[in-house]
């Protein structure tokens, strides 16, 4: 994995040099940044909860399907930044996305085990409370962040467009994206939920995030349809 990530991580620098700004342009970049994101992601957490190795298969595979999808369909050439890109807000707004998605990844992870946990007893060796913990603490850290990088995209628009909100496909499943993770952690709160009914509703919202993230731009015609495809 640390060999993995370590030539990860040098594509994309070295996709960075090719377009001499922050490889996040392109569908192509966007996505490769967020399998990065969440093998990193696994990397520090298994610093700081060594319970959560058990996620290390599915991440790498995880990664390795979203490297493959990257290369086969979604892979552009290196080109430079379109006028609309060339700003300071590309790597606050899309970066805090990328890392809350590589966050919300191993969240959504986590959820899918404790589900099997819960009818099985134990995942390669975890209990289902360890896992629902587990859950629980990666989208607490992932929410704030996604909330940031909305904030950071309204304020982009504003810069960019005019407006800060204009019901532009990406906005609004970007805003449904954080009204379900909010219904997951407001649910974990509640009274009367049991943490089944959580899990359900934590890999609904990751469904919803894919959606904006891939779905959006293949799918409508938007003002961040830069697939580049």
């Amino acid at each position: 994995m640390l060999t993995a990530i370590a030539l990860h991580a040098t594509a994309v620098a070295l996709r960075g040099a090719a377009i001499g700004a922050v490889p996040l342009s392109s569908m192509y970049e966007f996505i490769t940044a967020c399998a990065l994101a969440a093998a990193v992601s696994y990397l520090v957490l298994i610093r700081l909860r060594r319970e959560a190795r058990v996620l290390g298969l599915y991440v790498a595979a995880g990664v390795a399907a979203t490297l493959g999808s990257a290369m086969t369909g979604l892979y552009t050439q290196a080109g430079p930044l379109i006028p609309a890109l060339r700003s300071a807000w590309l790597a606050i707004h899309v970066t805090s996305a990328v890392a809350a998605s590589g966050a919300f990844t191993l969240g959504a992870i986590a959820s899918t085990l404790f589900l099997r946990a819960e009818h099985r007893g134990t995942v390669h060796g975890l209990g289902s409370a360890q896992l629902d913990k587990l859950a629980r603490g990666l989208h607490s850290f992932a929410f704030p962040v996604w909330t940031f990088a909305v904030i950071a995209g309204a304020i982009w628009a504003d810069s960019a467009w005019g407006r800060y909100w204009g019901w532009d496909p990406k906005e609004v499943w970007a805003f449904i994206t954080w009204v379900v993770y909010a219904a997951y952690l407001h649910a974990r709160a509640t009274k009367g939920w049991n943490s089944k009914r959580t899990a359900t509703i934590a890999i609904a919202a990751y469904a919803c995030l894919i959606f904006n993230l891939v779905g959006v731009n293949l799918l409508f015609t938007s003002l961040h349809s830069y697939s580049g495809l």
